[in-house]
């Protein structure tokens, strides 16, 4: 099981390179989709079924969303391939949080935008992808 984050982002690379060889990513952060993961813990195993792993990259051509494994944490097929600019309108409601950060994102087969949480660990990661695909500057 991938845990640590220089092995994820070099599964992200090499997953990436096999889709699109002419592609390079520029910055990759692991997505929780749904309810804040501290709240879901407390339901254990019951919990997990409510929630749906990803990884999402910025390239040099493409905002891409892997689906994750939820056993070995290693990215699978890409769920979404968005343009910059489509991707740009698709993140609302940034909030960062002591443990859990989150932002919005429309994806494209959703009726409304799915609520994506990110670790601390990712934080330096999803400000730096916040940035690159809206602008977004976390307060000083």
């Amino acid at each position: 099981m991938a845990i640590r984050k220089a092995t994820i982002q070099q599964q992200l690379t090499a997953a990436i390179y096999q889709a699109n060889p002419g592609d390079r990513p520029l910055v990759s952060v692991q997505a929780i989709a749904g309810p804040n993961p501290s709240l879901i813990g407390l339901l254990g195993i019951i919990g997990q079924a409510f929630l749906t792993y990803y990884f999402i990259t910025v390239t040099e051509q493409a905002v891409l969303i892997h689906q994750a494994n939820r056993m070995s944490n290693r990215p699978q097929e890409i769920a979404y391939a968005l343009p910059p600019a489509q991707a740009m309108h698709s993140v609302s409601d940034i909030k960062r949080g002591a443990l859990w950060s989150s932002f919005r994102f429309q994806l494209p087969d959703q009726p409304a935008p799915v609520k994506m949480n990110v670790h601390r660990q990712w934080r330096t990661e999803m400000d730096h992808m916040l940035n690159m695909i809206t602008g977004y500057r976390p307060a000083a």
